[in-house]
């Protein structure tokens, strides 16, 4: 038994932040995150027997996040309150630069098809093939949403009048 819960232990300790950062995602509530994770964990123990591989630790612990955060909606829907950097400054640091807030305010108008897999591309490290499996999709559909989700991005981020010169720009503003 003591060698069942130093295995588990070992495998939640090297992907514990990844895995609180995607529940964060996933419902935008620190709470809620918090519960989806113990939820989680208290499942992978169930069926730590299943897990063949403990390099696969990280992808069989996302998949039982996401299946558990769908089974919150079928049971209800939660409520959906906005980040709050305060929250977020305890769990690894939080970025409060122009950019950073930019770029955040971009992934949140991003469609969660786009947004979900490129998220786990940045932030999760996980390769196109991982993402497909876990999303259940086909890679190139996988690389696809990937695409499109960096094209949006670039057009939010980059904006109409990015490129033009200063000068102009000024001039342009006040036509």
């Amino acid at each position: 038994m003591q060698s069942r819960e130093v295995r588990f232990q070992a495998l939640l300790m090297s992907v514990m932040a990844d895995v609180y950062r995607y529940a964060f995602w996933l419902c935008r509530d620190p709470h809620h995150a918090e519960e989806l994770v113990q939820e989680t964990y208290l499942r992978a123990w169930r069926s730590l027997d299943s897990l063949k591989d403990d390099k696969a630790a990280k992808t069989w612990l996302i998949t039982i996040l996401r299946r558990e955060h769908a089974r919150c909606f079928e049971r209800n829907r939660p409520d959906i309150s906005d980040v709050d950097p305060e929250v977020l400054a305890g769990h690894g640091g939080y970025d409060t630069s122009t950019e950073a807030f930019s770029l955040r305010r971009a992934l949140a108008a991003l469609p969660e098809e786009y947004a979900e897999p490129l998220l786990m591309q940045v932030i999760g490290g996980y390769t196109a093939e991982e993402i497909a499996r876990l999303l259940e999709l086909s890679p190139s559909a996988v690389n696809t949403r990937l695409f499109r989700a960096r094209s949006k991005l670039r057009e939010v981020l980059d904006g109409p009048d990015r490129d033009m010169p200063a000068t102009v720009q000024a001039d342009h503003e006040l036509s």
